[in-house]
């Protein structure tokens, strides 16, 4: 990750993280967060645990763009969320409640967990449907949870050991761990046969590439996601570098499989622009926080 420049806390700086926050929790952050960070109660995981130290880091923005890209290339996937998740008229609603089940589910309590995985569970036995060439889906299907889950952690770990500061970055140790973390929820979820360790994640993703590929809604979607993002004229300069840092954290497959460069030059520049962005982030969010403390 570039440097991350100290700038005193000003008022643009503050705006920018409540910005932030409203977008991706919801204008009701301070009180969802509020319920996951202070219920008391067991939980999974602690703050030394690489699950915690991913899923808390700025890395996640572009980790997450990534996600939905790569979730894409999957027709089951794809067809399931242009069917039934409104990412279209409603986006940010969707990337808000994405966003409150990895909270809860990574820093909650098990209790608080367990009550979200169940409430996702039920959406799912709704959410089915055929694909454009009437190939039948449906949500709760463990191989679809499967590819999800694994889209995303591939997604996640990556932009983390991209974006995330030499000191901050997971071991190969850590990696594994994070991976098998990772099951926990998912696991309950419904999806099944989940990796343990990088290399079965590597190995996963691999294995589903014969089904993969890149349809007219899959070509939809990125461009959605990359050229249309529903925010004003003035912060959209800052969500392309959020994006292209995502499409950077992309394999070279998937890239190409969505109309976007493989060249080594692409990517590097795609790189820098995720850096940029998570340094601002991490300064937005820190200037936030620090004024909301100050203020307790």
């Amino acid at each position: 990750m570039l440097p991350l420049v100290r700038v005193p806390t000003g008022g643009a700086q503050r705006a920018l993280g409540r910005l932030l926050r409203s977008k991706v929790a919801g204008d009701d952050a301070p009180a969802k967060a509020k319920g996951i960070w202070e219920a008391e109660g067991p939980r999974w995981f602690t703050p030394d645990d690489p699950i915690w130290r991913v899923h808390q880091h700025a890395a996640m923005f572009p980790g997450g763009v990534a996600a939905l890209l790569l979730q894409s290339l999957h027709p089951s996937a794809m067809a399931g969320v242009a069917g039934h998740s409104g990412f279209r008229g409603d986006p940010w609603g969707r990337l808000q409640r994405t966003s409150y089940y990895i909270a809860a589910t990574t820093f909650g309590t098990i209790e608080h967990a367990e009550e979200v995985i169940a409430h996702v569970a039920s959406i799912h036995e709704r959410v089915r449907g055929r694909t454009d060439d009437g190939t039948p889906y449906a949500a709760s299907d463990p191989d679809l949870l499967s590819w999800v889950h694994v889209a995303e952690i591939h997604s996640f770990l990556t932009a983390f050991q991209m974006y995330a500061g030499a000191s901050e970055r997971l071991s190969a140790q850590e990696a594994d761990t994070y991976v098998s973390q990772a099951r926990t929820a998912s696991t309950l979820l419904g999806a099944r046969d989940l990796p343990a360790d990088v290399t079965e994640l590597r190995e996963q993703l691999h294995s589903y590439r014969a089904v993969l590929r890149s349809t007219p809604a899959a070509v939809d979607a990125c461009h959605f996601l990359l050229r249309e993002p529903p925010l004003p004229r003035a912060a959209k300069p800052g969500y392309v570098l959020v994006a292209r840092g995502g499409v950077a954290a992309l394999p070279n497959w998937a890239r190409r499989g969505l109309g976007q460069s493989g060249l080594d030059v692409a990517r590097r520049a795609d790189t820098v622009a995720g850096s940029l962005s998570v340094a601002t982030i991490t300064w937005a969010m820190s200037g936030l926080r620090d004024a909301e403390e100050r203020a307790a």
